[in-house]
C-alpha cells in the first residue's frame, strides 16, 4: 500500500518538520512493514510552469510530425512575451492549458532544460508529458492538457502536487485495515499520540423503502449491501488534478471521473465500491451463486465460465459482475470525451453505487478460482470493515455531486444480516504474562482504547472488537496489539528454563552421528524437496508392485510436476548430482538424511480438528493414525573421481565398493555390523548390486541398497557415467544395535592371516560371516584385505585374504590360544562354505 505523505496529514496533524523517515520510523515500531520512502519532486527545480497555446505551426520535410508553438507563460519568462518551443506530441490544440518547463529547470533524471536550436528553429523550453515530470503512466498518450481554468504562469510543481513523499508499505494479512488511508493513519495517529480525523465519520441518511431494489439471497456469502443512485451526472467531466495526482502516487492509473472516485473512496476508506450505468442494469441486482454453466464477462474482457461456489452480483439477464471481485463488461461505466452528439449521448449520466461486505473466504477462493486478483480481493480476502459500507457509498455519492454535477437521490437502499458486536474476556495482567512486563491495567486498557476497542471491567475485562479488525479474536490477540503499542523494541531478552532431564533422543543422536560421520568420509550435505513426479518409478525401472511406487498425493502441490511425497531419498539427490555436474563439478558425493513416506493405503481418512477449542487426546490419536509411516532415511551418491591424482600417485574412480562402504559407515554409528549380499534391486545394475543385512532378534533384515546405478537410468536421467548409490534406513540400524562405547585394552593384539580358496560363486559376505561365528569371543576384528585369482587357483576358483585380530579383555593371549581361534575359524568356514586353505 502506497501512502502519500501529504494526504496521510488531511487526518492527522503530524509535527512541522516531519519527514516520510520519521513516519517509517513510528510505523515499523508498531509493527508495520514499511519497505521504502520514495522521494517524489527531489530532482526537480523550476521554472515549471502552466502556459496557453497560441499558435501551432506544422514544420514540413521532417520524418515525424514536428510542431513549432508559441506559447503565454504570463511573467514567469520574465518578460511576459510568448515562449517558442518545438514540440513533437500532437494531443493538444491552440487556446489548451499545457505544463511548459523553461531553460534553467532541471527535470527528473538530471535532465537539464535550456534553449536549444532543434529542427530549424530555437526551442525555449519544453511542453510537458507525465512521465517527463515522474507522474506515472502517460494514459493521455502525449503532453498533459490542463483544464481550462488555470492561469498562464502558475506555478505547476504546487499545481500537480509533484513534490512528496509515498511510503511504500507490505501489507501483512492479518492487517487488512491498512490498505487505507483510515487504517494507516490510525496507526500514524496512534504512534504519536494525535488525535485522529476519522474520513468515515459522515452524516448518512437513513435506509428507506424507495431506494434501488436488492434481493441478498446468500446472507452468509454478502451481510451488508448498501446501494445509492446518482443522476445527471455530466459524462465528460474530468477527474479533478489533485485526485489524479493522489491515485498516481498511490500506484493506480486515472481512467474515468466515476471509476477515479470509487478507487479513491477505496483508497482512503479501505472499503472497495462498484457502480454499474443504470440504463445498462436490467431489473432489481441479485447477490447470489452462480448457476452451473453461467458465463460473465469481466471488464478485463475474458469471458469466465463460473463456479457454483462463485458469488455474483446479478440482474434479470444473468450475471452483472464477480462478487468482490470484478464486475461485468455489460454494466461497464461509459465516460466519454464530448466529440459528437453521439458521443454525448452514449455516455453514462445516471449510475447505481454498490457499497458491499462480502465474506473473505469466499472472495479469496474465486479469486484463486479464477486467477484474477484485483485491488477489491485484496481487501475483501483480508478483511473490510463492514460498518463502513454506508459512509463509503455516501462519500462517493458527495464526490460525484460536487465533481459530476450530480444529483443524490432520496433513495437509500442498505440490507443486513443480523450481527452482534465481538467481545472477548480478557485478563488485565495477561499482556504482562505473556510479554513477562508489568504493564499494568491502565496500559492495558489505554492501549486497547486506542485500537479502537471498548474495554469494561477491572481484573476481568470484556473487549468488544472494532469491526474494522477482524483478525482479533483471542486474548493473545489483544496482548499483541498492547505489546506492539507499547513497543517490541522494550522487552527485555530473556532465555527460557528449560526442565532438566530432556535432550536428544536417540533417533536424533543417530541422525546427528551418521551426518558427522559422512561429512568426514568426504560427502557433502544435500537438502532437497521432500516431492517427486511418478513418472521417476518408471525411469527407475521399478515394477509395477514395488511397494515405493505407493506414494501420499499432495492436495495442493508446490508443482504440478512433482505433486507426491517421496518414498526414496535417491531421485532428489541424482537431480542435485546432474545439477552440479552440468556446473563443472564432475567429482561429487553427495548425502542426504531426511524422511520418506511409505503409506500402506490402509490409513483412516484424516479427521478435520476443532478450531474453537484444544482437540482431545482422541482426536490427535485419531490424526496421528491417519499419517503414513515415515521412516528416516540416509543416502549417497557418487561420481567422478574418489580420489584424485597428485604427485602421490594416481586416482581412482568412485565405484559400487565405495557405495557399500558409506552403508557400512552408516551402520556402524548405530553399532550394526552389516551383512551385505549381491541383489538385484531398482534403480541398481543388476550384477552390481548389494543389500544391505542387519541382524535384529535373531532374524536378517533388509535395511538398505548400494551399488552402480543401471545404464538405462543414467541415460534416463542424464547421470555421470558409473553413477554409484547407497540408500539405508535408519530407524531399522537404531533397533538392530546398540553403539558400544570405546573402549582402550591394556592387552596387545595378536593377528593372524589366512587365505581361503573358494568358488567363485560363494560371496565373501558368506565367508566372513563363518569365519566370525568359528573364531568365538577372542575374534576383534576382520577385514579382506586381498582377492586374488590366477591360473594356479584354477577356472572358476578365488583366494580370499583375510587379517584377524584376537584379544583378550583381561590377558595377554599366548601363540597358541591365538592358533585355535584361527584354526577354529578356518574350520568354520570350510565346513560352511567348502572352502580350502591356500598353501595347507
Amino acid at each position: 500500500m502506497r501512502i502519500p505523505l501529504s494526504w496521510l496529514r488531511e487526518y492527522v496533524d503530524l509535527p512541522a518538520g516531519t519527514t516520510g523517515r520519521d513516519v517509517q520510523a513510528k510505523l515499523i515500531a508498531a509493527g508495520l512493514e514499511v519497505e521504502t520512502v520514495e522521494q517524489l519532486g527531489a530532482d526537480l527545480t523550476g521554472p515549471l510552469v502552466v502556459g496557453q497555446v497560441l499558435t501551432i505551426e506544422e514544420l514540413e520535410g521532417f520524418k515525424k510530425p514536428i510542431r513549432f508553438c508559441t506559447v503565454d507563460v504570463g511573467q514567469a519568462n520574465g518578460t511576459g512575451e510568448p515562449q517558442e518551443i518545438v514540440c513533437g506530441a500532437r494531443n493538444f490544440a491552440v487556446g489548451d492549458k499545457v505544463v511548459v518547463v523553461l531553460p534553467g529547470a532541471v527535470l527528473p533524471g538530471d535532465f537539464k532544460i535550456a534553449a536549444r536550436k532543434t529542427y530549424g528553429k530555437v526551442s525555449h523550453g519544453m511542453i510537458c508529458s507525465s512521465d517527463e515530470l515522474g507522474m506515472g503512466e502517460d494514459t493521455s498518450g502525449g503532453i498533459i492538457v490542463l483544464p481550462p481554468e488555470y492561469e498562464p504562469g502558475t506555478d505547476a510543481i504546487e499545481l500537480l502536487e509533484l513534490v512528496d513523499e509515498v511510503l511504500d508499505i507490505a501489507v501483512t494479512p492479518d492487517r487488512g485495515y491498512c490498505l487505507s488511508l483510515r487504517g494507516v493513519a490510525r496507526e500514524a495517529a496512534t504512534a504519536y499520540g494525535l488525535p485522529l480525523r476519522d474520513p468515515a465519520l459522515l452524516d448518512v441518511p437513513a435506509p428507506n423503502s424507495y431506494g434501488y431494489q436488492v434481493q441478498v439471497a446468500d446472507p452468509v456469502g454478502c451481510d451488508r449491501f448498501t446501494a445509492r443512485t446518482v443522476t445527471g451526472l455530466d459524462p465528460h467531466a474530468r477527474s479533478p488534478i489533485w485526485m489524479q495526482r493522489r491515485l498516481q502516487k498511490a500506484g493506480m492509473r486515472p481512467v474515468s471521473l466515476t471509476v477515479d472516485i470509487t478507487n479513491y473512496v477505496m483508497l482512503e476508506l479501505g472499503t472497495p465500491l462498484h457502480a454499474y450505468d443504470r440504463a445498462r442494469v436490467d431489473g432489481p441486482i441479485a447477490v447470489r451463486r452462480a448457476e452451473p454453466g453461467e458465463k460473465l464477462t469481466t471488464l478485463d474482457g475474458v469471458q469466465r465460465v463460473l463456479d457454483p461456489e462463485d458469488l455474483v452480483i446479478a440482474d434479470n439477464r444473468g450475471p452483472i459482475g464477480l462478487a468482490g471481485v470484478m464486475g461485468g463488461a455489460e454494466t461497464e461505466i461509459a465516460d466519454v470525451a464530448a466529440e459528437t452528439p453521439q458521443d454525448m449521448a452514449a455516455g453514462t449520466t445516471e449510475v447505481v453505487i454498490e457499497a458491499a461486505h462480502f465474506d473473505p473466504v469466499t472472495i479469496a477462493r474465486a479469486s484463486r478460482r479464477h486467477k484474477l486478483s484485483s485491488e477489491a480481493s485484496r481487501r475483501f480476502e483480508r478483511g473490510v470493515d463492514p460498518n463502513a459500507t454506508a459512509a463509503a457509498a455516501q462519500r462517493t455519492v458527495d464526490l460525484l455531486v460536487l465533481l459530476a454535477g450530480g444529483t443524490a437521490e432520496a433513495g437509500v437502499t442498505e440490507i443486513l444480516a443480523p450481527r452482534g458486536p465481538r467481545t472477548i474476556t480478557l485478563r488485565a495482567d495477561h499482556p504482562d504474562r505473556v510479554a513477562g512486563v508489568v504493564y499494568g491495567r491502565e496500559t492495558v486498557v489505554r492501549r486497547l482504547q486506542e485500537v479502537g476497542c471498548d474495554v469494561y471491567g477491572a481484573d476481568d475485562l470484556t473487549v468488544t472488537v472494532p469491526s474494522w479488525r477482524p483478525d482479533l479474536t483471542d486474548p493473545n490477540d489483544l496482548a499483541e496489539e498492547v505489546i506492539r503499542l507499547e513497543g517490541y523494541e522494550n522487552l527485555p531478552a530473556t532465555l527460557p528454563q528449560p526442565p532438566s532431564g530432556r535432550g536428544l533422543t536417540e533417533r536424533q543422536r543417530l541422525h546427528r552421528r551418521v551426518g558427522r560421520a559422512l561429512a568426514g568420509a568426504g560427502y557433502v550435505e544435500v537438502l532437497n524437496y521432500p516431492f517427486l513426479g511418478e513418472e521417476v518409478f518408471d525411469q527407475f525401472g521399478m515394477a509395477p508392485d514395488d511397494p515405493r511406487r505407493t506414494v501420499v498425493t499432495l492436495a495442493n502441490p508446490l508443482s504440478d510436476a512433482e505433486p507426491a511425497l517421496r518414498t526414496t531419498l535417491l531421485p532428489g539427490l541424482f537431480t542435485a548430482l546432474r545439477r552440479n555436474d552440468g556446473r563443472g563439478e564432475h567429482d561429487l558425493a553427495l548425502f542426504e538424511t531426511g524422511l520418506v513416506f511409505r503409506p500402506s493405503g490402509e490409513e483412516p481418512a484424516a479427521v478435520r480438528l476443532p478450531v474453537d477449542r484444544r482437540p482431545t487426546d482422541e482426536e490427535i490419536a485419531a490424526l496421528d493414525a491417519a499419517l503414513p509411516r515415515q521412516p528416516r532415511h540416509a543416502a549417497v551418491v557418487l561420481a567422478g573421481a574418489r580420489e584424485q591424482d597428485g604427485w602421490w600417485g594416481p586416482g581412482r574412480p568412485a565405484t559400487w565398493a565405495d557405495a557399500i562402504e558409506a552403508g557400512r559407515a552408516v551402520a556402524r554409528e548405530a553399532g550394526v555390523e552389516l551383512i551385505v549380499r549381491q541383489d538385484q534391486r531398482a534403480p541398481f545394475h543388476p550384477g552390481r548390486c548389494a543389500a544391505l543385512l542387519a541382524v535384529v532378534d535373531g532374524e536378517e533384515i533388509r535395511v538398505g541398497s548400494a551399488g552402480e546405478i543401471h545404464p538405462r537410468v543414467i541415460k534416463a536421467l542424464a547421470l555421470p557415467e558409473r553413477t554409484c548409490a547407497m540408500e539405508i534406513e535408519l530407524d531399522r540400524l537404531q533397533g538392530a544395535g546398540a553403539v558400544p562405547a570405546p573402549r582402550v585394552s591394556a592387552f596387545p593384539v595378536a593377528t593372524q592371516d589366512v587365505a581361503l580358496v573358494v568358488d567363485d560363486s560363494v560371496a565373501a559376505g558368506d565367508v566372513e560371516a563363518a569365519l566370525r561365528s568359528g573364531a568365538g569371543e577372542l575374534l576383534e576384528s576382520l577385514r579382506l584385505f586381498d582377492v586374488f585369482t590366477g591360473e594356479q587357483l584354477g577356472e572358476g576358483r578365488k583366494s580370499l585374504a583375510y587379517a584377524l585380530r584376537f584379544r583378550a579383555a583381561d590377558r595377554t593371549l599366548t601363540a597358541e590360544e591365538a592358533s585355535a581361534a584361527r584354526d577354529a575359524a578356518v574350520a568354520a568356514a570350510v565346513e560352511r562354505t567348502g572352502a580350502v586353505l591356500r598353501g595347507a
